[in-house]
């Protein structure tokens, strides 16, 4: 099992992502702001670590502060905005800042030292949950498949992306565990390579089949009828079932829909924000421009020349056959409660 983010003796450690798969790098981030750098650079990516590392650093802050009382609470609330600041678009990051909240709520008038152990055992819960969610997702997703299929998937949501197993990996994980995997189409998802990087390095690690592919050959790979699924994770997922992904995630659902290929987002229900009823009130994030204009810090075009670097896209629901999550397989009309 690949691991991803642990504490050990006052400090956050984490996988440095950016380094993979060159070298296997572990970062202590002794203060919360290293975790608010690391979050913002994508050295911890994917949308349910993110929360998971959020929690670690909320508590992280709180052990390493020597404040206490009124002035811890306003000191843990700065906390809070720079980490609810990192990337605005994945909302798995908001909803461990809440959960994180409520357990600092409840422990007003302990001292520091007892908030922190308090914060600190959250954050161990969040990653065992974590784990057990994505593992339940995958035996979920699996179901789906009863022979042998051909999966494409873009971005990695594996084991690096969350607490362990993954969301659209870990389904893929589970049909290769049930026998039922032939090959994965991992596309290289321009502009930070997170499917050649990341996807191709983790598949490998577990001798799963992959084949590695830019991300405009995917049409023509589905048009020889040689994918029978697509499997994408989400950063944040509307109640109608829009989803917001790594960009390039649309257009694969696009072409899945023109060539009849079932389409699946898998994600924890922590990624489906009830209070957004339609995907275009999600924000997206644009990063840095040389990203684009770069790969691995050599320039592949004008280093003046003008960039547009979203960072996501939106899926519209009606395009999406289902969301596979740990309490079920969810279907149209997805998360409604007025129905």
């Amino acid at each position: 099992m690949i691991t991803t983010i642990y504490w050990d003796q006052d400090a956050v450690v984490i996988l440095d992502q950016n380094e993979l798969p060159a070298q296997i790098k572990y970062i202590r981030c002794e203060d919360y702001h290293a975790l608010v750098r690391a979050i913002k650079t994508l050295q911890v990516r994917g949308a349910p670590l993110i929360g998971v590392a959020a929690a670690y650093g909320l508590a992280l802050a709180v052990w390493t502060s020597r404040e206490e009382s009124a002035a811890l609470e306003d000191y843990y609330l700065r906390v809070e905005q720079d980490f609810a600041a990192s990337r605005p678009t994945a909302v798995n990051l908001f909803w461990a800042i809440r959960r994180m909240r409520s357990v600092f709520d409840q422990c007003k008038g302990q001292n520091r030292a007892a908030i922190a152990r308090s914060l600190l055992n959250e954050a161990d819960k969040i990653l065992a949950e974590d784990l057990a969610i994505n593992q339940r997702i995958g035996d979920i997703g699996a179901r789906l498949f009863k022979e042998k299929v051909r999966v494409m998937t873009i971005c990695n949501a594996g084991a690096l992306a969350t607490g362990g197993y993954g969301t659209a990996l870990g389904v893929i994980r589970s049909i290769h565990k049930n026998g039922n995997l032939q090959q994965v189409w991992a596309c290289e998802t321009r502009p930070v390579l997170q499917g050649a990087r990341l996807t191709v390095w983790e598949l490998s690690q577990d001798q799963i089949p992959v084949t590695l592919i830019t991300d405009n050959m995917a049409a023509y790979v589905m048009s020889r009828g040689e994918v029978d699924a697509v499997i994408v994770g989400a950063d944040r997922i509307a109640v109608n079932g829009d989803t917001a992904n790594k960009i390039g995630t649309y257009g694969l659902a696009v072409l899945a829909a023109y060539h009849k290929i079932p389409f699946y987002v898998a994600a924890p229900m922590s990624t489906v924000d009830f209070n957004m009823d339609a995907g275009q009130k999600i924000p997206i994030e644009e990063r840095n421009h040389d990203e684009v204009r770069q790969i691995r810090g050599m320039y592949v075009t004008l280093p003046e020349v003008k960039v547009y670097n979203p960072a996501f896209d939106i899926t519209p629901g009606e395009l999406l056959t289902a969301v596979v999550t740990e309490t079920g397989i969810i279907r149209p009309p997805f998360f409604r409660t007025d129905i």
